[in-house]
């Protein structure tokens, strides 16, 4: 639900947001390969957003097999991708305004999984206009990945977006739930189904390379000062990774930081039986009949 009505300029920047997002999630997809780097996916589609006009609105996300969400590279890591399932997971702000978007690419041979978040969002959209419940949204999703022989991962959910800030209410489950909120015309929400042949619920894993901004404080050590210069400077309310902080000894400030309460991890969330997940996303502007998709090319 709406807390406040967005004006026709920032919903401009919205759909801005979303054109550059569309064609950097695409171009992104068309380089995932066998032996191509993580790191060198990440690297191109933040700088290919900025070549367009915009800002990573959080680090690149690259998830394998297993992995759901938060997992993005370090800044010296060498992974390459296998014959694996790929979930790139990207986001893009103009002037604080965002747009979300993820897709699945299936180097796994499992085609059938990797379809079956597509399908339900699909469906899903279908349904987005003025006044349709979060639940019954979920509910949809939740059908048509059973349809396919496959479980939603129940504990995550879409959301909306804000001014400067990723996850906002309403949550949009990927399942039938017993309560649910209207969305409401001009509101800006991110649907994303995640299928999944294990249990249907994620956990969290030990790595952590993801953080953002949760108090702001005076620092006393001086790498950890300078980082905090930049993340309030640069990133504001939102995800950043250890990679793009230009300080000596990132990680090490990070640590501080944290012990400190001034920023909090996001670490990589894995399915908890070790199965497999698929992802799709995309960015919607409802509207009194339906919905505008700002992730579409």
């Amino acid at each position: 639900m709406s807390d406040v009505d967005l004006s026709d300029e920032e919903h401009e920047k919205c759909r801005e947001a979303g054109e550059i997002l569309a064609q950097v999630r695409d171009e992104a997809a068309e380089r995932v390969e066998v032996g191509v780097s993580h790191l060198e996916i990440a690297r191109w589609a933040e700088e290919r957003t900025r070549e367009l006009g915009g800002e990573p609105a959080f680090p690149v996300n690259i998830s394998i097999d297993e992995e759901a969400a938060h997992a993005t590279p370090s800044i010296d890591e060498d992974t390459t991708f296998g014959e694996e399932m790929v979930n790139l997971d990207i986001g893009v702000h103009v002037d604080g305004w965002l747009a979300d978007t993820a897709v699945t690419v299936d180097l796994s041979g499992n085609s059938d999984l990797a379809e079956a978040p597509e399908a339900a969002l699909e469906a899903a959209l279908e349904l987005v206009e003025d006044g349709v419940s979060t639940g019954e949204i979920g509910a949809r999703i939740e059908e048509v990945i059973d349809d396919y022989g496959y479980n939603p991962v129940v504990n995550l959910t879409g959301h909306g977006l804000a001014h400067w800030e990723q996850h906002t209410p309403p949550n949009i489950p990927n399942r039938a739930v017993s309560q649910s909120v209207e969305l409401e015309a001009g509101d800006v929400v991110a649907i994303e189904p995640f299928a999944t042949d294990g249990s249907g619920k994620v956990g969290e894993g030990n790595e952590a390379e993801i953080f953002a901004l949760e108090n702001e404080r005076s620092v006393r050590n001086r790498d950890a000062r300078e980082a905090l210069d930049q993340i309030t400077d640069q990133f504001r309310t939102l995800p950043f990774a250890t990679r793009w902080l230009d300080v000596d000894r990132p990680e090490m400030a990070l640590r501080r930081l944290e012990r400190q309460n001034v920023v909090h991890s996001y670490p990589v969330l894995k399915e908890s039986a070790g199965n497999l997940v698929s992802q799709k996303e995309h960015t919607v502007i409802v509207t009194e009949d339906g919905c505008e998709v700002t992730t579409e090319r």
